[in-house]
């Protein structure tokens, strides 16, 4: 088949969705024989010295067999709406003009990023009498509503209308949990006959259990600590400040170590939160990049998956599927509904503590730190469980539907 998938993030960009997607395409290329393009935006992480090539609306390159049509939008400072809001707009006018340069394609899938892309995607694929899959990263206006700093209920009325626009005009939609599964059906009035569920996922072949005393443990002095370990991104979503004031509550156990890993919005203003109360229990590392994720992971006892109260179904934190590959147990500081909690709970391979409440989660991490024979045992558990989400069961799982898009008439 030919297939075409528009989302702004792609190889080489780091975000977790952008990464994911350059597994599932390359996937579908090395496995299935399937002609993939991608149309993208501007490597969001460039160099500034490659940005001197970029001229022209549409750059087109490949990779790994991949064909990359890079739509060149503006790159202004994300700071204020009006800047995001610039980016998102010319993102999406480069990425139309792009698909005119593609051949007709079997089937077009739209992510999420940019929220509106999907009108583009939509458009191409009515225009070449494609199939059209609507992959829901994030479903909105609820994600801007709940964790962007700009709050107008005209744009979030528009973001509204077009995401029930897509849904119901989509062939085929995924969720990536049975949490927005739920969400799509009973509040966006999606016809559940279309909703697949397909989980993101960990390559276990690559993210393996691994021993504590590692380069990474070794070279910032987390060998013989407790670590709680948050990786990833760290932006508005997760509510990270409750990290920190549990920490706050920790304060006088000497063994702790709260290791936060990654970049992101709220990095700042949580490491000025924890100098401000004085918190030596408390670190920041960099993002660290795939190749050392390995070691990084192991050095880890425990990890936490948060999410502010109100995003579960609506976001699917996607850095439980390596947690899990790792073979560590993990505090799923979430709603009991939201995917994370469910798994823990299902599987035996984690803890719940209240989103927003620093006193449950610095509860759970005493709960591990004095059962050490339990907290090993749900690592166990942990990596069995990870095979479910595996990328090889995953990337199956989106050939087959593409197939079954592809080959079924389009209902009115």
């Amino acid at each position: 088949m030919k297939i075409c998938f528009f989302n702004r993030s792609y190889w080489p960009d780091q975000s977790a969705t952008g990464q994911l997607l350059t597994e599932l395409a390359e996937d579908l290329v090395d496995r299935y024989a399937h002609e993939v393009t991608v149309v993208a935006g501007r490597p969001l992480n460039a160099p500034i010295e490659d940005r001197a090539g970029w001229r022209g609306v549409v750059v087109r390159e490949a990779h790994q067999g991949v064909n990359i049509r890079r739509a060149n939008g503006t790159r202004l400072r994300p700071g204020r709406f009006v800047a995001r809001a610039t980016n998102y707009l010319s993102y999406v006018a480069a990425a139309t003009v792009a698909s005119f340069a593609i051949d007709r394609p079997d089937v077009v899938v739209s992510l999420t990023d940019p929220p509106i892309l999907g009108l583009a995607a939509l458009w191409m694929a009515r225009r070449t009498g494609a199939r059209f899959v609507y992959i829901c990263e994030d479903i909105f206006p609820e994600v801007a509503t709940l964790i962007e700093d700009f709050q107008n209920n005209a744009v979030n009325a528009s973001l509204d209308r077009a995401n029930r626009y897509l849904l119901r005009h989509a062939d085929a939609i995924v969720a990536l949990g049975d949490r927005m599964r739920r969400r799509l059906v009973e509040e966006k009035d999606a016809d559940p006959a279309r909703v697949h569920v397909i989980h993101n996922w960990a390559d276990c072949d690559q993210v393996l259990p691994g021993p504590k005393d590692n380069a990474f443990a070794i070279a910032h002095g987390l060998v013989d600590r407790f670590v709680v370990m948050h990786s990833g991104n760290v932006g508005l979503s997760q509510n990270l400040e409750v990290l920190i004031e549990a920490a706050d509550l920790l304060r006088s156990k000497e063994w702790l170590t709260i290791a936060i890993v990654g970049d992101g919005s709220k990095r700042r203003a949580l490491e000025a939160m924890a100098a401000a109360r004085g918190l030596v229990n408390v670190r920041f590392f960099p993002y660290q990049p795939k190749a050392l994720l390995h070691d990084s992971f192991a050095a880890a006892d425990v990890f936490v998956v948060s999410l502010k109260s109100g995003l579960e179904g609506f976001i699917v934190p996607s850095k439980v599927y390596g947690i899990l590959a790792a073979g560590r147990p993990y505090i799923a500081a979430t709603d009991p509904s939201a995917e994370p909690a469910a798994i823990a709970r299902e599987g035996g391979c984690g803890l719940l503590a209240a989103p927003g409440d620093p006193a449950a989660l610095a509860g759970a991490i005493l709960a591990l730190h004095d059962d050490p024979v339990a907290m090993r045992e749900m690592g166990v558990r942990a990596r069995r469980v990870a095979r479910q989400f595996d990328r090889r069961i995953a990337v199956q799982a989106y050939h087959e539907l593409f197939e079954r898009v592809a080959g079924i008439e389009r209902a009115a």
